[in-house]
């Protein structure tokens, strides 16, 4: 029997986690309203075969909430590191291709962003838009992605010295050719392993947002939001209000983590021969 090496295990478990994660999200997508509406005659539930997260204080089943709640932390999550990683390749390959200038500001305002705590600054945006999904995503996504722009900076610095993009240069081709060309596919890597990477500290800026109030609207079933509510309930004795959505929440960051990590070994060149 043929023996599968380092490589195709971890090729194998990255499908895994990547299925796992489309099966929490396809579930909580297709999870009807009707499913996560109030009964009182079922409020304060503990943990049941009926109701495996038990019920909160309004009779709704926790289990589905958490479910409904992930999916929409995952798309507040993919949306903003989308739009952050775009950013990034953008800014870090400006800096590296421009001007002195050019350089020194993109610099200056990456120093800047980082300087300043991303919560509160997310909340400044957040509230600055007026809240709600849009908002939420702006923020996390304006403040996100100065460690990849930097990370792309470097990459476009080193990709110039190359003699097959001097080759290039002196064949008459444009600045614009040779970007497309020779620098953007050797930045695809670093670009999608820094959106994955990005990923749950997105989605944990989104429960902490929504949690403090300045996020997702309270109608809106995020697990920040049933965290919210949960707080009044744990004098009560709900534990299980907080403790299940909130171990949910951190297994889901953990599994995104660690599939990002998982990638970017894959794709890297020095691990092609394990």
């Amino acid at each position: 029997m043929k023996r599968i090496n380092r490589r195709s295990r971890m090729m194998l478990f990255t499908v895994l986690m990547a299925v796992m994660l489309a099966a929490v999200y396809s579930s909580g997508i297709l999870i009807s309203e009707d499913m996560v509406t109030g009964s009182f005659l079922n409020a304060k539930l503990p943990p049941c075969p009926a109701h495996p997260f038990g019920t909160d204080a309004l009779g709704r089943d926790l289990f589905f909430r958490t479910l409904k709640g992930l999916s929409v932390s995952i798309t507040v999550g993919l949306a903003a590191s989308a739009v952050s990683a775009v950013i990034a390749v953008l800014a870090g390959a400006a800096a590296a291709i421009g001007s002195k200038r050019v350089d020194a500001v993109i610099s200056w305002l990456i120093d800047l962003v980082m300087g300043i705590p991303h919560t509160i600054l997310i909340i400044l945006i957040s509230f600055a838009l007026g809240r709600g999904l849009k908002g939420l995503i702006a923020g996390i996504a304006a403040t996100h992605w100065c460690s990849l722009a930097r990370l792309v900076r470097g990459e476009v610095l080193q990709l110039r010295s190359e003699r097959y993009v001097a080759i290039s240069r002196k064949l008459g081709k444009s600045g614009g050719f040779i970007l497309m060309h020779h620098m953007l596919p050797h930045l695809a890597p670093q670009f999608l392993v820094g959106l994955i990477l990005m990923f749950p500290h997105a989605i944990l800026h989104e429960a902490s947002i929504s949690f403090l109030g300045f996020g997702l609207p309270p109608e809106q079933p995020a697990i920040g939001i049933i965290l919210s509510e949960s707080m009044r309930c744990l004098s009560a004795g709900m534990w299980w209000s907080a403790v299940l959505p909130g171990l949910t929440l951190v297994l889901l960051v953990l599994m995104i983590d660690r599939l990002g990590e998982q990638l970017r070994r894959i794709l890297d060149p020095y691990s092609a021969q394990e």
